[in-house]
């Protein structure tokens, strides 16, 4: 899931970019701005930096444990 920070962030700078006749609007604007963005990044199955990392520590285990039974593998193999 997107921090919802990022996205109020991103809303209020877009949203503070706007004329001056506009920004009473502003409120509105930065909601709407605000769902518009984190519709657009649900569609885009963008994961999380903490999903990321957890991912990534995951599959250096995963790949350790796979170079271990490699290696036993191989000595096995060597004695026959």
């Amino acid at each position: 899931m997107i921090d919802t920070r990022f996205l109020d962030e991103v809303s209020r700078k877009i949203s503070s970019a706007l004329p001056d006749g506009i920004k009473m609007m502003q409120d509105d604007l930065e909601k709407n701005i605000k769902a518009i963005l984190q519709s657009s990044f649900e569609k885009m199955n963008l994961v999380s930096r903490e999903e990321f990392d957890v991912q990534a520590t995951l599959l250096a285990r995963t790949r350790q444990k796979l170079d271990e039974i490699e290696k036993q593998i191989a000595r096995l193999e060597n004695k026959t």
